[in-house]
Parts: structure tokens; C-alpha cells; sequence
């Protein structure tokens, strides 16, 4: 029993705190968003500027390692261990029948001193490749704003156009309820009334449907922040003068500040350069290099004695000689001596041994892999050549294509503007003919419908002309994302 309370009270706990910090999340964000926030917050979140970023960590993490070349490498090793049986002996390098503890030391370093120019033209590329992925971040981050900027401004493209079939509806209602009471008094036939009922349902529809448009795109909206939805969170809206001005320039102009500013072209610019120094560096490993190297080390076996002599003595041998027909042994000085082992701190002292020495290196063959690294950095050059020649020509096309967008949504807002002014004078006129009974229901229907589709398709054209403006602006690098 008291394990369940125990679990039970764990998952209270977890549940509480994960419910604090989704909570907290949303506290941060504000109810009314501004474009910028927007931006802000969906380059924050967006998983795809992450694994940019975390893409660019590992292209310098390559370009410090390329660096690290330049530097001479040292290496310890330390060995220990047991011999048993008929083995070599590492201190008298003789062989022994017993169990031998061993150990070796040593430190190894090796620089290379010149190798024409492999090392330091890898260094470039690497150093390059890395520059082109810190512009891909931000190539990244323009593709995701430009997102944003589509969504929000479609935000507020669907809020006005709601807007005005609620006012569209408004309109509708009081006619039809003027007319009702008309048709009571038996002053107006019930085909006029019918003819108002009709345009109001139409209205109605016109609402519900803008208004599931507004939700949707809202949903999108919070899609691209990565945030959860909520229904009340709006937006801010925009000054379309801001961006009144934006049609004057020339497409010349603007790819030319393009290419000197967009991300997408430093990056593709970037990715040759380091291909071209890929190819340098490769073939200039076909050439013989030069190195210097140097070595330290020490060894101890645990057989390995040394002998002390604590006294001498004559001791008969197997030899002899003849004297007058007798035979004579030898005797022979024999030493005694006392065997100790060498101390730990001996022997490593006693075994030092060190070497330094200089080379040269030849490359004669390895299968044919230099022969194929370099035809495959050939061809990476060769991509990265077309990648850029087809990235220029995209972003002319689509400046050649975005600065007509500008041009006809500015006219096609300003044709619009004038013709919603033209019905609203219509409509005023038809009103108080229709109110004064002096035309039918089907001619202020009729004035009402071209107003209203007007009205709308101003709307649309209005948003539809910022968003070709910013479009521009971004071509032309006045809209820069952080």
C-alpha cells in the first residue's frame, strides 16, 4: 500500500511540475504579437535553425581539429604486466622459465615540418566550409521569417476581411429588418423581403467562413512558432506606408544588392572557395613531406638482479696436472656473491632511453586513394561551381519575378482602392433611393454585391501588395532576421 501512495505521489509531483512549466511557457508569450516577435520567437523554436546551428558547431569543431595539424602530436603509453613460462626476459632481453612482472614507459611526439602547403590549405577549407554553414544558419532563419511574414500578414488579411462581412452582415440585417416591418404593413412585396434574406445568408455564410479562415490561419501560425494555439492570441497590425515606396527601384539594383547581401549566395560563394582549396590540399599530399619525431622511454622486469661478492674461497676443479706421474688437482678462485633485486626507481632510472630523429616521407603508392580523393574534390568542385551559377540565376528570376509581383499589386491596390470608393458612392446613392422606394430590392442588392466583392478583394490586394513589398525589401537586404 505504501508503495502505490509513494507512486502515486511521484506522478502528482511530475504532473505539477510539467504543468508549471507549460504553464510558464505561455506566460512569456504575449496575448497581441508583433511581426517582430513572431520572428523572434519561431527562430527560437524552429527545429530546423537548430540542427543548422548544431551542423555549423560541427564544421568548426572540423576547421579546429584541421588546425590542430599545425601542432605537434605527443603521446604516452603505459604498460604493465606478467610473464609466465619460457618468455623473454625485457631486462636481460634473454629467456627465462619463470613469472616476470614487466612494465615499459614512454612519451612519442612527431611535427610535420613542411608538406607542401597540404596543411595549411586544408586549414582553409575547413575554415571556409565553416563560414558557408554560419550563412546557412541564416539562410535558414530567412526561409522561416519569410515563412512567418506570410502567415502573419494572412492573419490580418482574414481579420479585415471578417471584419467587413460582420459589417457586410450588419448591413444586411437592418434591411432585412426594416423591410419585415414593411412587409407587415403590406407597403413592399415579400419578393423584396425574400430578395434581403437571401443576400443576409450569404453575409452570414461570408462570415463563418472568414472566420474559420482567421482560426486557421492562426493554427499555422502557432505551427511555425512552435507554441501551442490559442484562439484569443493576436496580432498587431501594419502600416502599409511603410512600404509605400518599395516599387520605384530596378531590378538591377536590387539583384545587385542581393548578391552582396543575401545569405544564400555568401554560402553557395563560400562552399566553392573551399572546395577549390579541397582539390589544392589533396594534391598536395602527392608530394613527399617532411617530419620530425622523438621518443622517451624506460622499462622494469621484476627478474632483473644485481650481484654483491661477500667473500672469495679455493675450491678444487675437475682440472689437474702431473707431477713426476702424479696427478695434481686445481684449485680455483671461487667468489660468493648475494643476488638483489633492482629497486623500482633504479631500474627506471638505469633504462632511460631517448631518440630524436628527422624525415622525409614518400608517397609512392596507397591503393590509388590520394589519385581518388583528388577526382572526388574535383567533382565536389565541379557541383559547387553549379550550385552557385544555378543560385544566382534562381534569385534573378525570382527578383525579376517578385519586383513585377510588386509592381501589379501596387497597381491592381490602387485600381481596387479607387473602385471601392466609386461604390461606396453607389451604394450611398442606391440606399436612399432603395430606403425612399424609388428602385427595387434586386438594383440595392445588385449595389450592395459590387461593394462588398470590392470591398474584399481590396482587402486581399492590400495585404497581398506589403507582402510583395517586404518580399523586395528582402532582396534588396532592408530586412535582415536575427
Amino acid at each position: 500500500m505504501k508503495h502505490w501512495i509513494m507512486i502515486r505521489t511521484t506522478l502528482i509531483a511530475l504532473f505539477a511540475i510539467i504543468s508549471t512549466t507549460i504553464f510558464a511557457q505561455a506566460d512569456t508569450i504575449p496575448e497581441k504579437l508583433t511581426l517582430q516577435q513572431c520572428i523572434q520567437i519561431a527562430l527560437q523554436n524552429n527545429n530546423d535553425v537548430q540542427r543548422s546551428e548544431v551542423t555549423s558547431g560541427i564544421s568548426k569543431a572540423s576547421w579546429q581539429n584541421a588546425k590542430g595539424y599545425m601542432l605537434p602530436t605527443l603521446n604516452g603509453d603505459i604498460s604493465h604486466g606478467i610473464n609466465s613460462g619460457r618468455s623473454v626476459d625485457p631486462y636481460t632481453n634473454t629467456y627465462s622459465n619463470q613469472t616476470i612482472r614487466f612494465a615499459s614507459y614512454s612519451l612519442t611526439s612527431s611535427l610535420t615540418l613542411f608538406n607542401f602547403g597540404a596543411i595549411q590549405r586544408g586549414i582553409k577549407q575547413s575554415k571556409l566550409a565553416f563560414q558557408a554553414s554560419e550563412y546557412e544558419i541564416q539562410q535558414q532563419k530567412d526561409a522561416v521569417a519569410l515563412d512567418v511574414i506570410l502567415q502573419y500578414l494572412q492573419i490580418l488579411t482574414n481579420k479585415e476581411l471578417l471584419t467587413a462581412a460582420v459589417q457586410q452582415q450588419e448591413v444586411a440585417l437592418k434591411q432585412v429588418e426594416r423591410l419585415d416591418i414593411l412587409n407587415q404593413d403590406g407597403s413592399i412585396g415579400p419578393e423584396e423581403l425574400s430578395d434581403l434574406k437571401g443576400t443576409y445568408a450569404q453575409n452570414q455564410l461570408t462570415v463563418a467562413s472568414a472566420d474559420n479562415n482567421l482560426q486557421t490561419a492562426k493554427i499555422t501560425l502557432a505551427q511555425l512558432l512552435n507554441i501551442m494555439y490559442d484562439k484569443n492570441r493576436d496580432v498587431e497590425p501594419v502600416n502599409i506606408t511603410d512600404f509605400a515606396g518599395n516599387a520605384v527601384s530596378n531590378t538591377d539594383s536590387i539583384y545587385q544588392a542581393a548578391l552582396q547581401n543575401l545569405a544564400v549566395v555568401k554560402a553557395a560563394e563560400l562552399r566553392k572557395s573551399s572546395a577549390e582549396y579541397s582539390v589544392k590540399s589533396y594534391r598536395a599530399q602527392r608530394y613527399p613531406s617532411l617530419y620530425f619525431s622523438g621518443d622517451l622511454s624506460t622499462t622494469y622486469s621484476s627478474a632483473a638482479t644485481t650481484q654483491e661478492l661477500i667473500s672469495s674461497s679455493y675450491a678444487e676443479t675437475d682440472n689437474y696436472v702431473l707431477n713426476n706421474g702424479s696427478k695434481l688437482p686445481v684449485y680455483a678462485v671461487q667468489d660468493n656473491y648475494l643476488s638483489h633485486k633492482i629497486p623500482y626507481a633504479t631500474q627506471f632510472a638505469n633504462n632511460f632511453y631517448n631518440s630524436l630523429s628527422i624525415g622525409i616521407s614518400i608517397p609512392l603508392l596507397n591503393n590509388l586513394g590520394n589519385k581518388t580523393q583528388i577526382k572526388t574534390a574535383l567533382l565536389q568542385q565541379k557541383d559547387a561551381e553549379i550550385v552557385l551559377k544555378t543560385t544566382k540565376t534562381q534569385l534573378q528570376q525570382n527578383i525579376e519575378q517578385a519586383y513585377a509581383n510588386v509592381v501589379s499589386a501596387k497597381n491592381r491596390f490602387t485600381a481596387l482602392t479607387e473602385q471601392v470608393n466609386a461604390y461606396k458612392e453607389s451604394f450611398r446613392i442606391a440606399e436612399i433611393k432603395f430606403n425612399a422606394g424609388a428602385i427595387t430590392s434586386v438594383d440595392y442588392v445588385l449595389a450592395k454585391n459590387y461593394l462588398d466583392q470590392a470591398s474584399l478583394n481590396l482587402i486581399i490586394a492590400k495585404y497581398n501588395y506589403v507582402l510583395s513589398a517586404m518580399v523586395v525589401d528582402y532582396y534588396s537586404g532592408k530586412l535582415r532576421f536575427n
